[in-house]
C-alpha cells in the first residue's frame, strides 16, 4: 500500500494533514471489534534481526510506527507499542565491521542468540545490537515493549502456532508457490529445525507424527533426532510463515515494511494471504517505506558489508528533535538522504522555521493564502511528532535558537566554548531577563536544548564541515598576513572606527553600539576614502583575522571578537 497524502477530515471535521493522523485514522475506522463498534486499543509492530549493526534505514521503521502510536494515542486510544527482536533468526553473513571475525566465522547457521559476542560485553551477539539500540531510543523519545522471539520459541509459547502450520502444510505450499519462480518440490516442511548436535540448521526434517513429534537428520553428522514441539527449543518457523504466525499471537493491527517486503511476490504478499488461510485473521494495516540514503560520508549502507550509519552517528550531528523532524517531515514512501555536509545548515534552519511557525513567531507567505490554512496545521503538527516528549511541547516559550550558521560561527570564534557562545549572543540578556534561562524546569529544559545544539554543531564542525566553512581565529603567536602600504592604511582606519576615537569614523561610539548595517556601510565608506575597494579591504581583513579571504559577515563578527582582542591584534601591524 502507498500512503496519498490527501487532506481528510474525521468525524469531528477536524483537517488531518499529517500522515501519520491518516493512517491512525484508517486504523480506528478500519480494525473494528466483531459487532463493527469502535475499538479503544490497538497494537502496533515493528522488528528486525540483530544480525549486525541497526543503521538509520532500519530505524525508519521504528520512527514511523511511533509517529502512528502518538497519533493513536492522541486520539485517547490504548496503544501497546511491539518490537520483535528477531533473534532465533539464523546467522547468515559475519559483517565486514564486527571484531572477532574468525570466532564469527565458525558460529555461521547458528541461531543469532547463541553466537557470542564479538565485543565480550553481553551475553550473546545478538544482545550486543539489541543492547545498542535499547540504550538510544529513549533520547529520542521512542520506547517500545520489546519481544525476543528467541525466548518465545525456546520457551515452547509457539508451539500449538508450529502445530497449526504443519496441519496446513499444503495450503502453505500453494501459497508460496503462487509466488514463486520454482516451486517447491519433494518432501517440504514449513519448519526449520536447529540441530542439537551441532546448534546450526543444516537439517532436514523426515517425519511428523500428526500431533507434537517431530524428527529431523543433522545433515553432516547425519545424526537422527525425535523431538517434542511443547518442549524443544529447535523447531521455528520461516520468516514467511513466521511473520503472520505472530501477528496472530500478539493481535497485531499495524506494522510497516520496506519496499522490498512489499514488493510484487514479496514477504508481504505471502504474510497477507497466510494470515487467513493458515490462522483465521486479517493481515495488519500496513504501509511501504523507502530507503534512506546518506550524504557528505560516503558508503552504501549495508548491515552484512559493515557499511553502516547509525542513530548514534546521527545524533552526533543532529539533535534529538531534528533527527525526528527529518522523518516526521517526510512521507514514509519518499527516499531522502540524511546529510552530513553543507545542507545540515539548511534541515536545522528549517527546523528553527517550523519552530517559529508554531509558535507563532513567523507566518506563511500571503502569496499562497489559499492553503494557509492547511500548510500552518501541517507545519505545527510535524513540529508536536518531532519533539521528544509524547506531547505538543515541554516548554511554555518558544526555545532560544541561535541560528546554526551563526552558532557555527560563535562556536569557531571561541574555540567551542560553550559559555562564551552563549554570552556573545544578542539574544542571550533577553531570555536571561525573561527567566527562559533560569534553574525552573523549563530554563534548564531550555539550556540542554542550546547545549545540545552546540554540542551537535561543534560535532560538525570539527567532523564533516567543508574546509572553506570553518575557520581558526589567528592568535598573536600566528605570522602576520602580508599587507601592501594601502591595505595597512586602511586596517588602521578600520581600528579607529573600532576605538571609536573622537572625531573619527566612530565618534565616540562603542564598538557594541553600532547597528550591522551601519558598521558595515561606515567601513565601506573608509575604505574608499582610503584608496581601497571595499570587496578587496573585506579579504584584507579576514585574512588579518583568519588567515582567509571570506568568512562570518565582517560587522557581527567583529563586535563578537571584541574591541579589546581587534585592537591587540591590529596594533601588531
Amino acid at each position: 500500500m502507498s500512503i496519498q497524502v490527501n487532506f481528510e477530515t474525521n468525524e469531528s471535521d477536524q483537517v488531518i494533514v499529517h500522515w501519520a493522523d491518516m493512517i491512525a485514522e484508517r486504523i480506528i475506522k478500519e480494525r473494528t471489534n466483531p459487532d463493527g463498534s469502535q475499538r479503544d486499543s490497538f497494537v502496533c509492530a515493528s522488528g528486525i534481526t540483530p544480525s549486525g549493526t541497526v543503521h538509520i534505514g532500519n530505524f525508519r521503521e521504528i520512527i514511523s510506527v511511533d509517529l502512528v502510536v502518538r497519533a493513536l494515542r492522541k486520539r485517547g486510544k490504548q496503544v501497546r507499542f511491539i518490537y520483535s527482536w528477531d533473534d532465533y533468526d539464523v546467522f547468515r553473513k559475519v559483517p565486514k565491521n564486527m571484531p572477532n571475525q574468525e570466532m564469527l566465522i565458525q558460529h555461521l547457521r547458528w541461531p543469532i542468540v547463541l553466537v557470542p559476542d564479538p565485543y565480550g560485553e553481553q551475553e550473546s551477539y545478538a544482545r550486543h545490537h539489541e543492547v545498542a539500540i535499547e540504550k538510544i531510543l529513549p533520547k529520542v523519545g521512542v520506547e517500545p515493549e520489546y519481544i525476543y522471539q528467541a525466548q518465545n520459541y525456546r520457551s515452547s509459547r509457539y508451539a500449538h502456532t508450529i502445530k497449526i502450520a504443519l496441519e496446513k502444510k499444503d495450503t502453505i505450499e500453494e501459497i508460496l508457490n503462487e509466488f514463486r519462480t520454482e516451486h517447491l518440490e519433494g518432501e517440504w516442511w514449513p519448519i526449520s529445525v536447529f540441530s542439537n548436535f551441532t546448534n546450526q540448521d543444516t537439517t532436514t526434517v523426515t517425519a511428523w507424527d500428526g500431533e507434537w513429534q517431530i524428527t529431523y537428520q543433522d545433515d553432516k553428522t547425519k545424526q537422527t533426532e525425535t523431538v517434542d514441539l511443547r518442549t524443544s527449543s529447535a523447531v521455528k518457523l520461516p520468516w514467511r510463515i513466521d511473520w503472520p504466525m505472530r501477528w496472530s499471537v500478539e493481535g497485531v493491527d499495524f506494522e510497516p515494511a520496506g519496499k522490498d517486503h512489499h514488493s510484487q511476490g514479496g514477504s508481504w504478499s505471502t504474510a497477507e494471504k497466510l494470515c487467513e488461510a493458515v490462522y483465521g485473521i486479517k493481515a495488519p494495516i500496513s504501509f511501504q517505506y523507502d530507503f534512506i540514503s546518506i550524504k557528505g560520508r560516503g558508503g552504501k549502507i549495508s548491515s552484512s558489508s559493515g557499511e553502516v550509519i547509525d542513530l548514534y552517528d546521527v545524533l552526533e550531528v543532529f539533535t534529538a528533535e531534528i533527527a525526528r523532524y527529518m522523518f516526521a517531515g517526510t512521507r514514509p514512501n519518499t527516499e531522502f538522504s540524511i546529510s552530513f555536509d553543507l545542507d545540515v545548515i539548511k534541515i536545522y534552519e528549517d527546523y528553527d522555521r517550523t519552530e517559529r511557525l508554531y509558535y507563532g513567531l513567523e507566518s506563511i507567505d500571503a502569496s499562497h493564502a489559499s492553503t494557509i490554512e492547511r500548510t500552518l496545521a501541517k507545519e505545527k503538527r510535524i513540529y508536536e511528532l518531532s519533539q521528544v516528549a509524547d506531547q505538543a511541547t515541554s516548554l511554555p516559550f518558544m526555545p532560544l535558537q541561535i541560528p546554526f550558521r551563526q552558532l557555527c560561527n560563535l562556536l569557531l570564534t571561541f574555540n567551542g566554548d560553550l559559555d562564551r557562545v552563549i554570552s556573545a549572543f544578542p539574544g542571550t540578556a533577553e531570555a536571561r531577563a525573561k527567566g527562559q534561562l533560569d534553574q525552573s524546569p523549563a530554563g534548564l529544559e531550555n539550556m540542554r536544548r542550546l547545549t545540545e545544539r552546540s554540542t551537535c554543531a561543534w560535532n560538525w564542525l570539527k567532523n564533516f564541515a567543508p574546509e572553506d566553512f570553518t575557520f581558526t581565529i589567528k592568535t598573536p603567536e600566528d605570522q602576520l598576513a602580508s599587507l601592501s602600504q594601502t591595505e595597512l592604511h586602511a586596517l588602521h582606519g578600520l581600528q579607529e572606527i573600532v576605538e571609536g576615537k573622537t572625531g573619527v569614523w566612530g565618534q565616540g561610539r562603542n564598538l557594541q553600539g553600532w547597528e550591522d548595517k551601519e558598521l558595515q556601510n561606515a567601513i565601506y565608506q573608509m575604505a574608499r576614502e582610503r584608496a581601497m575597494d571595499p570587496k578587496a579591504f573585506f579579504q584584507t581583513v579576514y585574512k588579518v583575522l583568519i588567515g582567509k579571504t571570506a568568512g562570518p559577515r565582517l560587522a557581527g563578527f567583529l563586535k563578537t571578537l571584541g574591541k579589546d582582542w581587534l585592537v591587540a591584534l591590529f596594533e601588531r601591524y
